[in-house]
């Protein structure tokens, strides 16, 4: 009967996993205000708090995208496929797979506790009911301090956005070459994917050209290979006793 149970569990992981994978690729990707101002144009991403403040207020849609609002439920359907291929890959190497999910779910905290969007948005709004010059000085300046430290939008990462890729993209690359052995193009593609973003940690201060280079490449494969996964999860999800 225990048996049977925990068979029950790892099944309804496996299956969440195949679900938030699909819905990472489909809707919730990564880095969607690069998608958005395809549509509002490159001139259209505010350069100073001000006119953030002024986005976030006419058009917080938009403005929210700019700072990486979505990013937050991509990492959170991230870590739920890196927890269900974790428990599928726990028997091949345990050690590779612990290191794996740590450097993922650290990763994904760090993006967690690094994303302005919502920081952002309280400071327009108290910035729009404010009365006096000196509070909107204040409330200006802290939103400046924010866009420094995040680097939104902007050619270099911050700190948090930088560990973040760093960090998940460790998670992918060890997860996904456990994989080669019996899920080879599932395996190509994210190891594709890690790759990718990891070059562009240790390339992204040399050229502007390699880092659009290795981010979209990036996107691309990781899209790819969460769909692969969704499929590889839900067939799992399926497999008897």
């Amino acid at each position: 009967m225990m048996m049977e149970n925990t068979k029950t569990e790892w099944e309804s992981l496996y299956r969440t996993g195949a679900i938030a994978a699909t819905l990472a690729a489909m809707l919730f990707r990564r880095n969607t205000g690069a998608e958005v101002s395809l549509f509002t144009g490159m001139d259209s991403i505010p350069q100073s708090a001000a006119d953030w403040f002024s986005l976030l207020q006419n058009n917080p849609f938009v403005g929210l995208s700019f700072l990486a609002v979505f990013d937050l439920v991509n990492y959170f359907l991230v870590g739920l496929v890196f927890l269900a291929l974790a428990a599928r890959l726990w028997t091949v190497n345990k050690s590779l797979t612990a290191m794996a999910l740590a450097s993922g779910l650290v990763g994904i905290a760090v993006s967690f506790a690094s994303n302005i969007s919502f920081s952002m948005m309280s400071l327009s709004q108290q910035y729009a009911a404010a009365t006096g010059e000196a509070q909107r000085a204040s409330l200006l300046a802290a939103g400046q301090a924010l866009l420094a430290s995040s680097g939104a939008m902007a050619y270099f990462p911050g700190t948090g956005t930088y560990m973040s890729y760093l960090l998940i993209a460790l998670a992918g690359v060890l997860l996904a070459g456990q994989l080669l052995p019996t899920h080879r193009v599932t395996a190509v593609f994210g190891l594709l994917a890690g790759g990718c973003d990891l070059a562009y940690c240790l390339t992204f201060a040399l050229s502007p050209g390699l880092q659009v280079l290795f981010m979209a490449s990036g996107g691309a494969f990781w899209m790819i290979w969460h769909l692969l996964v969704a499929r590889l999860l839900f067939s799992h999800s399926k497999e008897k006793a």
